[in-house]
Parts: C-alpha cells; sequence; structure tokens
C-alpha cells in the first residue's frame, strides 16, 4: 500500500513507521493518522512482524495534531463529527495493539504526539526528546486514559495538570522513557530491543501484552470511554480558533 505522509519498512522482524511530514514537524493530520491507524493494523495482520516502532522524519517525533485542518475543520464540520475525527481514537486503537510498540523518540513529542506516544508500549529517547502534554493549556482534555498507567498518578497528574515541558532527562527519571542514549545511538538501541522482542515467541510476546491490559484495575477501552464521555457530555473541547489564537496570529501575520 502506498502512502503520503508515512514510510515503512519491516526489518528482522521488526516492523517501522515513520511519521513523514518533516517540513511541518510531522504534525498530525487527517491523512497522516489515518495512514498511520492503517500501517499498524496492516503490521498487527502481518505474521513477518513481532514488533512495531514509531518514528519522525528529520528533527521531530512531531509537533502534534495539525492547527490549520482543525481550524478548517471546526468551520466546516458540528461537534460530533469532529469528535468522530479526533485522532484519540485512533491513539486508543494503536494502544490496543496486538503486538508491542516502541517510539523512537527522535525529537520534540507535543499535544497529539504526546497522547501517541503515552499510548506505546515502550518509548526509547535521546537529548533531542521532549514531552508536552499540552491539552489543559487551550480548553481541551486526552491522556487521562493512558498516562497514568506509564507513569503513575501523581506524576500524569502534574504533567497534565502543567501542561509543562518534559525534558528528555526527566522523562527518564519519571520512566516516560525506557532508556536515554545519544541521539547517534538511537535508532540502535531501539532496534537491539525490537529484535529481541520479535525474536521471542509471538503468541506468548502477544499473550503478555493482552493480560497486562486486560489486568488493570479498568479496562484500557473502559478509561478511554470515561475520557471520551467527559469530553462528549460535560466538557467539549476548544475549537481551534480558541485553542490556539497566538499560533493563528502569528502566522496570519508571516502570511500577509
Amino acid at each position: 500500500m502506498g502512502y503520503e505522509h508515512i514510510l515503512t519498512n519491516v526489518e528482522d522482524g521488526v516492523g517501522t513507521i515513520t511519521l513523514n511530514r518533516p517540513d511541518k514537524l510531522n504534525a498530525m493530520n487527517r491523512k497522516l493518522s489515518a495512514e498511520l491507524h492503517a500501517a499498524v493494523n496492516a503490521m498487527d495482520a502481518d505474521d513477518g512482524v513481532g514488533c512495531i516502532v514509531i518514528t519522525g522524519a528529520g528533527k521531530a517525533f512531531s509537533a502534534g495534531g495539525d492547527i490549520h485542518e482543525q481550524r478548517e475543520d471546526d468551520r466546516r464540520y458540528s461537534f460530533e463529527q469532529l469528535e468522530a475525527m479526533r485522532e484519540g481514537r485512533r491513539a486508543y486503537d494503536i494502544a490496543g495493539s496486538a503486538k508491542p510498540t516502541i517510539g523512537m523518540m527522535n525529537g520534540l513529542a507535543y499535544g497529539g504526539a504526546a497522547v501517541l506516544s503515552s499510548s506505546l508500549d515502550m518509548r526509547i529517547g535521546c537529548e533531542d526528546t521532549k514531552f508536552r502534554f499540552l491539552a489543559a493549556a487551550y480548553g481541551r482534555i486526552n491522556s487521562t486514559w493512558s498516562l497514568g498507567a506509564q507513569i503513575g498518578w501523581p506524576l500524569a497528574k502534574e504533567l497534565l495538570f502543567t501542561a509543562r515541558v518534559v525534558e528528555a532527562e526527566e522523562a527518564y527519571r519519571i520512566g516516560l522513557l525506557n532508556h536515554l542514549v545519544p541521539r547517534e545511538k538511537l535508532r540502535d538501541k531501539t532496534m537491539e530491543i525490537a529484535r529481541m522482542i520479535a525474536g521471542n515467541h509471538r503468541g506468548a510476546v502477544m499473550g503478555v501484552k493482552r493480560l497486562l491490559l486486560e489486568q488493570k484495575g479498568e479496562s484500557l477501552e473502559r478509561a478511554y470511554e470515561i475520557e471520551h464521555h467527559y469530553t462528549t457530555h460535560v466538557m467539549r473541547g476548544a475549537k481551534a480558533e480558541d485553542a490556539f489564537p497566538e499560533f493563528i496570529a502569528r502566522k496570519g501575520k508571516a502570511m500577509t
């Protein structure tokens, strides 16, 4: 299958998906998000793939959602239609991938990209890695279903409440990164771990993952449903015009 905004490769049982909009810091528009979702599903169904790695082209993992597209969507679609298109559902689906997933965090992961990274089974980073769970800063809610399971409630609350930047050293210290290595060794370290996973019994590895997800206090799906209900019926997400006024104003001046 041909893709426009991602690159895919399978080597030594490891499927690699690269977000490929480097001129936009790999901002996740609907097309990229749909292609990412399709590629993960394809690798899930491929018996030759035992582990899935997701990374970004260029200097960033991803700057998050494509604000220009979101702004246009706000003008064209109803709230209910927008909710159906949000990348949160796809992040949930990727979290439920039957096969282990690794984020090769080659740069910043902000907003929707932080949501995506927190939905992966593990993350490996370098000195350029940084995270920012931005939703509370602009009137939205996300990652309540994913981040706590990765780093624990107290730290997840801090990162979600404050929406602050988490630099690489802190991310490693709190467990948001499994490993922190120099940038030039990032791919080698990621592939080393991915190949180890892919080299194990596929049925056993997939069974371990499934049980880990099912044995939480609440299922991953139920936790996601609680967040989705809240953002649909209690606090609706801000439109792009309200969420990103400074970005839109700055870009508007640059275009005149």
